[in-house]
């Protein structure tokens, strides 16, 4: 450094930048401690700045209000990895990976040297993180679009060559330590189980999820060897027979109603033997009771084929035929808009299906049937939540677009709105009425609003309904398990238009061109099935032929048909006055010791029980209220006539944001522990017997939370909501 020209002075010193700051000090501080530590040339550099030893050594130890355990230093392995860091550690740092693949070799009798152990080590870490690569990122390359017009394109992070593996390495031998249930594979090996876990028909998003026991449940059910998407012979023909039913009816519908709307499930099939799972399964792990809503699309077929309503029912409707008795009133609606309800059994276990109406308001139903579903759980005392299920169906672009759908998911959680997970299925069209995904949504899928809740996600390809049906089952294994909302994301097609009067070659003729050459979902199936021997050849054939026969039986009985039962007024409704029936009003005066009962029960206060000033001194003017008879403010007539449904024994539920103290401090219906904020609720406390009164400090939604509290009183007419 002693040549004095600009330019040696500048590449004699260019290495003093700011970016490389952090490294010198790094240097110096390493010298203040021993300069032996370091090289003589940055010896020599240090020594000219002239620090004393003891400016030295302060400049080490840093500030005295440090933290010595801040910023954390992660030494394992992976980090080590990613941070390009390796030839830094030493034997300790090492050591765990390190002493496994000593002790794997030794068992074989193989002597290694530190070279070999240090290759292995970095084989091991490098296959680790492909393999959560692909846990995390696969289902960006799967195979999900049946009509083959996904973005293919490779994504890096899931290529060996970006960890440093060429075509040489890819049948080494690694250690993995029994992660995919393997304790040795090669990186070929490894890819192809990645591959089919995450990357097939079938490919779950879970990564996301921060619940460790959750994350680790769904990785071990799908992930290794044996967990292939797998059915028995008898599995296979029982999705066989729904799919001849989902499509030969709604061919059906085609032939004999060309052109009449009716919003058909074409190109969605696999829907059905889906939903056939759900039940079944949930049926065998507790489930009593379903509640299921939907939208339009496919509803026809989900009411004959799942439900199991009457196909000359739904052909009396197309000939213009009520849905409902004589005697029950009712203006009626379209087809494809009815509710039903039914039981199904499987396996020697019944559940009762509920299928709400729907309006023609994407996605309106959703809380609708949440608050049904939280009714009848209410019920039956269902704690757990895990005998009354929830399943909600959807379209990709209502799904992603329709603000209630977020509004719900925000629900789903909360004390006063939980269901114990709710099974949504999104049937995706890939397209709404005419518009492409590319322009009604900003996220790759129309399931992302789904990741506010951390639900588990399962993208499957609707032209493999082996693969749809698996999805259903794990789904419905994760509810009942984890209480918790799961979303199934059902890549499929529309076969026509959004109706069937519709012309799609309008706005998406390239769709179309390639929906036009497309095989349908059943044919595919069946040429899968006669490939492995399941079925002759042709036999498929004789099984359309008996359904297309059965389903000419039921239209001839439909044109005389005349339903003779209002199903939707069974159960807690049947009480209730049908036409013609004379109506009464009721008694809404109380006795004078109800009221006193009320009274006291508002103004009492628990002992040890402190609250808040005003609220002591607005429970002295309820006191007085009830002994004078005078002066009673809106509220506390309010909690009167509240109070006397209750000991009447009419449940009453309040809900909406502030409810319990009122937006205008007026209500007070719970009294605030102001020492530990715990709860006493007075009108639960007026005397033995009576009803419930739940008060909800609900999130700050208005429509999903008013659709919810609907969707309770449709299940429970005799409570107040």
């Amino acid at each position: 450094m002693t040549d004095q020209s600009p330019n040696d002075i500048f590449k004699a010193s260019s290495f003093l930048q700011g970016h490389n700051a952090e490294y010198i000090e790094q240097l110096y501080a390493r010298y203040a401690r021993n300069p032996d530590a370091v090289d003589q040339a940055w010896q020599q550099f240090f020594r000219e700045l002239g620090d004393t030893d003891a400016d030295a050594q302060a400049e080490a130890a840093g500030p005295s209000w440090a933290r010595a355990d801040w910023p954390p230093q992660p030494s394992d392995e992976l980090t080590a990895a990613l941070d390009g860091q390796w030839g830094a550690l030493g034997p300790k740092e090492t050591g765990a990976a390190a002493d496994k693949i000593r002790a794997k070799a030794a068992e074989s009798g193989v002597k290694v040297s530190d070279v070999q152990v240090r290759q292995a080590v970095l084989d091991s870490i490098r296959a680790l993180m492909i393999i959560r690569a692909y846990r995390i990122r696969g289902h960006l390359v799967a195979d999900l679009d049946p009509l083959g017009m996904r973005d293919e394109t490779p994504h890096p992070e899931l290529d060996p060559r970006s960890y440093g593996f060429t075509e040489t390495d890819m049948d080494r031998p690694i250690f993995i330590d029994n992660v995919l249930g393997l304790e040795m594979a090669s990186m070929r090996e490894i890819i192809a189980i990645v591959k089919r876990t995450y990357c097939g028909t079938f490919a779950l998003q879970y990564m996301h999820i921060s619940d460790p026991e959750q994350a680790a449940w769904l990785k071990e059910r799908i992930e290794g060897y044996g967990k292939e998407v797998a059915f028995t012979r008898e599995g296979r023909k029982a999705i066989l027979n729904k799919l001849v039913e989902a499509e030969g009816f709604e061919k059906f519908l085609h032939v004999k109603y060309m052109g009449t709307k009716r919003f058909g499930l074409d190109g969605g099939e696999s829907l059905v033997p889906a939903m056939e799972q759900i039940i079944k399964r949930g049926g065998a792990l507790g489930v009593k009771d379903i509640v299921i809503g939907m939208p339009h699309r496919g509803r026809l077929s989900v009411l004959a084929n799942v439900m199991g309503k009457p196909y000359k029912a739904i052909f009396n409707e197309f000939q213009g035929g009520s849905f409902k008795p004589e005697d029950v009133d009712g203006s009626g609606d379209v087809k494809y808009h009815l509710g039903a309800s039914s039981d199904r059994e499987f396996d020697g276990n019944t559940v009762h299906l509920s299928l709400t109406a729907n309006p023609s308001h994407l996605e309106a139903v959703n809380p609708v049937v949440l608050g049904k579903a939280r009714a009848k759980q209410d019920q039956l005392g269902d704690k757990r939540r895990t005998t009354v299920m929830s399943i909600l169906l959807h379209g990709d672009a209502a799904f992603a677009g329709q603000g209630v759908v977020a509004e719900c998911f925000g629900l789903s959680g909360l004390k006063g709105h939980r269901t114990g997970g709710t099974i949504h299925i999104v049937v995706n069209n890939q397209i709404g009425f005419t518009t492409a995904p590319h322009f009604s949504r900003s996220s790759p899928y129309p399931t992302d609003i789904a990741l506010m809740v951390e639900a588990p996600i399962f993208h499957v390809n609707g032209d493999d309904p082996e693969a749809v049906v698996h999805a259903a089952k794990v789904a419905t294994e994760f509810r009942q398990k984890f209480g918790k909302d799961v979303v199934i994301d059902i890549f499929c097609y529309r076969r026509f238009g959004h109706n069937e009067g519709d012309e799609p070659m309008f706005t998406n003729p390239i769709m179309y061109k390639t929906i036009k050459g497309h095989k349908t979902t059943l044919s595919l199936y069946t040429d899968r099935l006669v490939q492995d021997g399941l079925i002759p050849e042709g036999e498929i054939e004789d099984m359309k032929a008996g359904f297309q026969a059965y389903l000419n039986e039921e239209f001839e009985a439909g044109k005389v048909y005349r339903p003779n039962k209002a199903d939707w007024l069974d159960g807690r409704w049947s009480h209730l006055d049908k036409e013609g029936e004379r109506y009464q009003r009721g008694k809404t005066a109380i006795k004078k010791k109800t009221m006193e009962d009320i009274g006291n029960a508002l103004t009492h206060v628990p002992d040890d029980f402190p609250v808040h000033k005003t609220v002591e001194r607005l429970l002295d003017a309820k006191r007085k209220m009830f002994d004078t008879g005078e002066g009673f403010d809106w509220a506390t007539a309010e909690a009167l006539a509240f109070g006397s449904l209750l000991t009447e024994g009419y449940p009453v539920r309040l809900s909406g944001q502030d409810s319990a103290r009122g937006t205008f401090s007026q209500r007070h219906s719970a009294f605030i522990n102001q020492q530990n904020e715990e709860r006493y609720y007075p009108l639960n406390n007026i005397r033995e017997g009576q009803a419930r009164y739940e008060v909800i400090d609900s999130m700050l939604s208005e429509y999903a939370v008013l659709g919810f509290e609907y969707g309770y009183s449709l299940a429970e007419p005799n409570a107040l909501t």
